[in-house]
């Protein structure tokens, strides 16, 4: 086995082909919205009703997407590296389930999830998968009009900082696939994995803005070269 430590950091761009909208394309979901409206702290404190139906509608919208074949190349590679006593830190950036619905364990979302809302009243966080409004009541604390959507905004920290930090430190490969680069901190793990010496791998439809720092590169379809270089990992090739 090529590795036996890999970080592997997703964007927008492997869920794309899966039919999941892209925010920063020119047809992106961020030309069509306000997300001064949407996807910030004061957007959902002027006007939370309108904050709801936007994530509403995202939500649902999981259900007419499917996982694609680069993600199920990369819950193969987590079950295969496990068995040969390797490891995966999934990180994504995407708040969509289909890395947990092709099969991967370990994912962690550092942008949130559309599956999970929490409670700016309590802090608690539920799952998710039906419409909320500002009826809708926290099941931890009883209050009424707290439950937001448990996703990071504009202005607000990502999150599990520090798990990311600590897989970066312990990787022997980084590997972006379809990011745009523009997106920071996740932009510039790289530049860290860079500073360590390791491999930087990107895989993306074309070169993102940080594209220089890495020490290869493939371009294409995710669904394509994703699963290409899996095998190769896993030297099925």
């Amino acid at each position: 086995m090529k590795y036996q430590s890999i970080l592997i950091l997703t964007g927008s761009g492997i869920s794309a082909e899966s039919g999941v909208a892209t925010f920063r394309d020119p047809d992106g979901v961020w030309a069509k919205y306000d997300y001064r409206e949407v996807a910030t702290p004061e957007g959902y404190a002027a006007n939370p009703a309108l904050v709801h139906e936007f994530y509403n509608a995202r939500r649902k919208g999981l259900v007419s997407v499917e996982p694609n074949p680069a993600h199920n190349a990369l819950a193969n590679l987590e079950m295969t590296m496990g068995r040969r006593g390797g490891t995966i830190t999934l990180v994504t950036q995407n708040v969509d389930n289909l890395h947990e619905r092709a099969g991967s364990k370990s994912v962690i979302h550092m942008h949130g999830e559309l599956t999970k809302v929490t409670c700016i009243s309590c802090g608690a966080v539920a799952h998710c998968d039906e419409e909320i409004s500002v009826e809708t009541k926290c099941e931890a604390c009883g209050e009424i009009g707290t439950m937001r959507p448990d996703i990071v905004w504009f202005g607000e920290m990502p999150k599990f900082l520090d798990e990311i930090g600590a897989a970066l430190l312990s990787a022997d490969v980084f590997v972006s696939i379809g990011t745009s680069g523009s997106v920071y901190p996740a932009a510039g793990y790289v530049f860290e994995a860079e500073a360590r010496g390791i491999p930087c791998v990107e895989l993306n439809l074309e070169p993102s803005e940080n594209a220089a720092s890495f020490s290869e590169a493939r371009y294409g379809k995710a669904s394509e070269i994703v699963p290409q270089w899996v095998s190769e990992v896993l030297g099925d090739q």
